[in-house]
């Protein structure tokens, strides 16, 4: 057996740190890049109406979510095995392929193919954030992990303005520059980007394991990881309602253009990743974890409720940075998990969470999308915030979860 791996030197750590963020960036610009043009896309490959593209765009947005859904775990678990470095950069290597295909490709078969092979890569942020928990200290993991939610903040504020942008030179033009992004960041990893699994931590790779389901079943029998992944899922089902709604919503109810919705998003972008990247950093060594948890499902419940009644377009642009306060949640429950598991399986956890995600992601456009269909498509109540009420009553839900874990946990000890 081989020596474990010395700790990398400090200005080494902050590169590859460096890399991670920028790698989870990449990521989250991937997929936006490539939304402005891919109407156009898709009519150009197939010739049909703008309609039948949208169709094929939901298609190709399922298939991603639910390859993402399959292989968090596997990769999560190639990594615990072989190591982050090499899962890192061969996916960042077929990532920068697999664009150059979409920029390519006239085939819609092909497309659909290609597009699958970018949900493989993109689970690699199971991947990234067990190499986060690898080298960051037990009491900055949650905060840490904000830094995932904050560079995927700015990933979905810059990613689709970056792409509008390069669309005006075609549709192809956001695929070869999504590519280069990976390339580049590859080159990147390849010098500063040291291995954080040692002999110490390394363990047996098992297709048992190796699967969201064969993953959930082991880690489920540690203490509270189950209640927990439940909470992820709830909350991430109820967060969606910004993605999947919010275009709609702004129109339906404010009248707003697609300039204004891009303008709200990128503030909400933009406020979420200082809330991440920075707020997360002074609010749980002040409140502790459990308090910021609890504040942020309350403050989340308001946010909701008040976006469900709301009829005020000004007061909605003023509120919406307002609403990314509450986004500290997910990044605080990830800290707490990685606490509560072996250092032998920091990637398989990583990879169970980015799975219930994507389950969320699968699921959770289909309930609110019809939602908001159903109180803006015909002669009952007009209300185009209904799908926000669902949000804020899945708060509720969540912070019952959360509390009779804690009593059951305060129980056990008595």
């Amino acid at each position: 057996m081989s020596e474990a791996a010395a700790p990398a030197p400090p200005a080494a750590s902050r590169k590859a740190f460096l890399f991670i963020i920028i790698t989870l960036m990449i990521d989250a610009m991937g997929i936006g890049l490539i939304i402005p043009v891919m109407p156009d896309l898709l009519t150009e490959i197939d010739g049909g109406t703008l309609g039948e593209a949208a169709i094929w765009g939901g298609i190709l947005t399922t298939l991603f979510a639910v390859m993402q859904f399959f292989f968090g775990p596997t990769l999560g678990s190639l990594s615990d095995r072989y190591g982050r470095r090499p899962v890192l950069l061969v996916s960042l290597a077929v990532m920068a392929a697999d664009y150059l295909v979409m920029a390519t490709t006239g085939l819609l078969w092909v497309l659909i193919l290609a597009r699958m092979v970018g949900g493989i890569t993109a689970a690699t942020q199971s991947t990234a954030s067990a190499y986060i928990a690898d080298i960051s200290p037990p009491e900055k993991k949650s905060a840490n992990f904000g830094l995932v939610g904050a560079a995927f903040g700015v990933g979905f504020v810059f990613g689709p303005v970056i792409g509008g942008l390069l669309g005006e030179y075609g549709t192809r033009a956001p695929f070869y520059a999504a590519a280069a992004l990976a390339a580049i960041n590859l080159v990147f990893g390849f010098f500063v980007l040291p291995e954080t699994v040692t002999d110490r931590t390394r363990r047996a790779f098992t297709w048992r394991r190796a699967n969201p389901f064969g993953s959930f079943a082991a880690l489920s029998k540690l203490p509270e990881i189950t209640r927990l992944l439940i909470l992820v899922f709830l909350y991430e089902f109820a967060f969606i309602v910004y993605p999947a709604t919010w275009a709609y919503y702004g129109q339906a109810a404010f009248g707003w253009d697609s300039g204004m919705v891009g303008l709200s998003l990128g503030a909400f972008g933009i406020a979420m990743a200082v809330v991440q990247g920075g707020l997360i950093r002074w609010i749980i060594p002040r409140f502790g974890e459990h308090r910021a948890i609890i504040g942020a499902l309350a403050f989340n419940f308001i946010a909701f409720f008040v976006l469900t009644v709301l009829t005020n377009g000004i007061i909605a642009l003023i509120f919406v940075p307002f609403t990314a306060l509450g986004a500290i949640i997910t990044p605080t429950l990830q800290g707490m998990m990685s606490r509560r598991v072996p250092d032998d399986s920091q990637g398989e956890l990583q990879g169970v969470i980015a799975s219930s995600k994507s389950v969320a992601m699968i699921f959770a456009p289909l309930v609110l999308t019809r939602i908001f269909w159903a109180f803006t498509d015909g002669d009952g109540i007009y209300l185009p915030g209904a799908p926000f009420a669902l949000s804020a009553l899945l708060m509720v839900v969540c912070l019952g979860v959360f509390v009779t874990r804690r009593r059951a946990q305060s129980l056990s000890r008595s």
